[in-house]
């Protein structure tokens, strides 16, 4: 094996081969010539790729390794490290993206060449993009002992044009008198508004956190990169730079879910919506000048990818390897021209300790800050000037958090922070939000459903704040609004209670409440109302709006209760119809059992494995909830423009059902399986399900359910690890029998299904009818 080759864990091979991880396990055992571990643990072996593609290939369980595969496994594999691997993809693209010429020079040319030579090119793109190292030089050049990797001079390399990129030692680079384009006032006017000239945020130019957020790699660390730039350009050349980029990004956030806290798109969207200037606002003026854009505690940059139209973007994260693949996925997402407005910019380092933008006044400020934080710098801030509003207690970091983002907006601009609703109510922050209401900063306080963004558990909060304008009177009112208790995407009738769960959230719903309330500011019957400062001044000053909104009774109040009731007693008819007769115990039979595995190299069912999440598929996502739960498929919100990064290899990928399908959940452990009908047909099959499509003229769907869901069945075919089962659906057993015989089955197992799900109905109003009456009889709307 070459050095510096490829490696891949089981689960890569899994992905590759489109099977568990444990088939992975039984390839292992059962085949000699299955390749050996180069490297991982005893418990976590790694595999060369090269090898491990070749077994496959030759057992024909592969036939092509889609080119964006092969780009992440070498990612995955990097000797360096996925970021690391990420970071030189990304300067990369940046380069093929604006410099597709000078790429294509540079990629004819011999790998250790090409690597000695990359380091300048990626500097002169980095520069235009983000500006200048600290010390304006380029730290790219290896010590004399690097590795036999000899830092060529691009008037070195054979071939090589050096007019690619002016800069480069041993490059005469035209001085301003010698460029025509200098004496172009244009050209003077584009220049001072480029990040590489002006100091962001500071109306003196002085560069304040000058070291940029995305180094350029050195010759010795780009050796070992070179083949897998070249895949990444070869894919970039198909589904362009930006879309690779999102693609490799999003693999590498999937990948370490608990590493990273993401602001999933439609909720950056909407926090960005809430953000934009009212309609009212006076769009001449606003005109005049680019709208400045700052996040704080960037992350993965999504509220800022969020922000619509033109507008100078900032931000700072604490992370640098975080901060510098956050700057290259806004630079390769950018689609305007260099210098029509400048480019974001992006620093590292601790916002509330050292303020990357203490000058800057933003027109918006998007935040999604990290929650619950002790050592926020309590001590060594306590006489900071931003606290205008009190002095935050140690366990109020949230409220540091709107404190920095009031003061780094302009006079009336506007700022959106997600907070948790404890920040709204905790008793050690009550002077503070006082301070925010009596200045008139806080302008609302709205709560969103569970599962809107991580800890997605817990029913977050939005607060849109104002930087009060001197001379103008504070707003006398604040609006609370709770989506809370809107209704799931299949629940909207009055029966249907609501499922939480990030899942199940109806996007379209809440955005829609939020921006109408928000918009409109008016009293909303259990979804909004606009509360006076001086009701909220009390001891407490609780801004949580579940406190003054009453929740909309259950079943739509006392006038209600009667329709639920008598679809339940209808519900109840239906399902004492239903009831299975009386079991006939038979002798024990022996019949002969084939496996779902046996069947499928038969060619009497194929399996597919689910990738589509909810929100990725312009169709219904079927998930492993509906599939326990009977509901029907989300209906599929329109992604947020920001995150359009699906590609043509996605749509392929994407498993959409027919009727007759059996799906499975292959996590969890419970004994379930749902056949698809007409009416789930054409939607798209979620993650942690198996699909089995089999062939009406060999198997029967409904048979093969019903046997699948045999609980003997479910637990010999299931393996159990340390927090949860996960079914082998090519273990499961099944009867060999004739194909009547198996309807004979099937029909019995059909009712059967329809008998569970009018339990499921009926225990759905019953639960609405109960709880309504409780509340009724409670509050006095109904009568005893």
């Amino acid at each position: 094996m070459t050095e510096n080759a490829t490696e891949v864990t089981a689960a890569g091979i899994a992905r590759l081969a489109g099977v568990g991880r444990a088939a992975v396990s039984n390839w292992r055992r059962r085949h000699a010539d299955f390749p050996l571990p180069v490297g991982g643990t005893g418990t976590s072996p790694s595999f060369a790729l090269a090898e491990v593609e070749q077994w496959l290939r030759d057992q024909g369980k592969l036939v092509e390794v889609p080119l964006r595969e092969r780009v992440w496994q070498a990612i995955a594999g990097h000797p360096a490290g996925a970021v690391q691997a990420l970071i030189h993809t990304g300067c990369a693209l940046l380069l093929v993206r604006d410099r597709p010429t000078a790429w294509l020079e540079l990629a004819a040319a011999p790998d250790e060449r090409m690597a000695a030579l990359l380091p300048h090119a990626m500097e002169h793109v980095l520069t235009d993009r983000f500006g200048p190292e600290a010390d304006t030089g380029v730290h790219t050049v290896p010590s004399p002992e690097t590795s036999g990797v000899h830092t060529a001079l691009p008037s070195e390399v054979p071939g090589v044009h050096t007019a690619l990129w002016p800069g480069a030692p041993g490059v005469h680079t035209p001085s301003r008198a010698e460029s025509p384009a200098a004496e172009s006032p244009a050209a003077e006017s584009s220049a001072a508004d480029s990040p590489t000239v002006r100091a962001a945020g500071t109306p003196d130019g002085r560069r304040l956190h000058a070291d940029r957020a995305v180094h350029t790699p050195t010759a010795r660390d780009l050796m070992p990169s070179v083949p897998l730039l070249r895949a990444a350009a070869e894919l970039a050349a198909g589904i362009g730079a930006g879309q690779a980029f999102a693609f490799l990004l999003g693999r590498q956030l999937d990948a370490n879910p608990r590493q990273y806290t993401l602001t999933p798109a439609h909720l950056a969207e909407l926090m960005a919506d809430l953000a934009e200037p009212p309609p009212t606002a006076d769009r001449t003026a606003r005109g005049q000048h680019v709208r400045t854009v700052l996040d704080p505690a960037a992350g993965t940059g999504a509220l800022l990818r969020a922000v619509h139209g033109p507008a100078a973007l900032y931000g700072q994260e604490a992370d640098p390897a975080l901060a510098a693949l956050t700057a290259l996925r806004l630079a390769l997402d950018a689609d305007t021209p260099r210098g029509a407005a400048p480019g974001p910019d992006l620093r590292t380092g601790d916002t509330l300790r050292a303020d990357a933008f203490p000058e800057l006044a933003a027109d918006t400020v998007l935040c999604h800050p990290p929650f619950n934080e002790r050592n926020w710098g309590h001590e060594e801030l306590a006489y900071d000037p931003r606290w205008e509003y009190g002095l935050p207690a140690r366990t109020e970091s949230e409220l540091a958090w709107v404190q920095h983002v009031l003061a780094r907006l302009r006079d009336g601009g506007t700022a959106v922070l997600l907070m948790p609703p404890a920040a709204a109510s905790r008793r050690s922050g009550r002077r503070v939000r006082a301070g925010l209401l009596r200045r008139g900063a806080l302008q609302a306080v709205i709560a969103l459903p569970a599962g809107a963004a991580p800890p997605y558990g817990i029913p977050l909060h939005l607060w849109v704040l104002r930087r009060p304008e001197p001379g103008v009177r504070p707003a006398a009112d604040v609006l609370l609004a709770d989506t809370t208790g809107l209704p799931g995407p299949t629940t909207a009738a009055p029966e249907a209670a609501p499922t939480g769960g990030r899942e199940r959230l109806d996007w379209p719903a809440v955005r829609a409440a939020v921006l109408d309330a928000w918009r409109e500011r008016a009293d909303v019957e259990g979804v909004s109302r606009v509360v006076p400062v001086v009701e909220l001044l009390d001891d407490d000053v609780d801004l949580a709006p579940a406190r003054h909104l009453p929740r909309p009774a259950p079943g739509g109040g006392a006038s209600g209760l009667g329709e639920i009731r008598e679809k339940l007693a209808e519900t109840l008819r239906l399902t004492a119809e239903l009831v299975p007769p009386a079991a006939v115990p038979a002798g024990s039979a022996h019949l002969p059992l084939t496996t779902v595995g046996e069947l499928a190299r038969a060619g009497a069912l194929r399996l597919r494995t689910g990738t589509a999440a909810p929100g990725s598929a312009p169709v219904p996502v079927l998930t492993e909830h509906d599939v326990l739960t009977g509901a029907a498929p989300a209906a599929p919100a329109a992604p947020p423009a920001a995150e359009a990064t699906g590609t043509d290899a996605d749509a392929d990928e994407t498993v959409l059902l027919e009727p007759g399908d059996v799906v499975v959940p292959v996590v969890g452990g419970g004994s379930a399986a749902r056949v698809v009908d007409g009416t789930t047909a054409g939607a798209a099959l979620g993650r942690n399900l198996q699909l089995l499509r089999p062939d009406p003229a060999a198997l029967d769907p409904w048979f093969l359910a019903g046997f699948l869901r045999g609980t003997a069945n479910h637990r010999q075919a299931s393996s159990h690890a340390s927090t949860a089962a996960r079914l082998d659906a090519r273990r499961l057993h099944l009867p060999r029998m004739p194909l009547a015989d198996q309807r004979r089955y099937g029909e019995r197992f059909r009712e059967l299904a329809a008998f569970e799900d009018a339990l499921r109905t009926a225990g759905r109003l019953g639960g609405l009818l109960v709880q309504g009456m409780y509340d009724g009889l409670a509050d006095g709307t109904v009568t005893p």
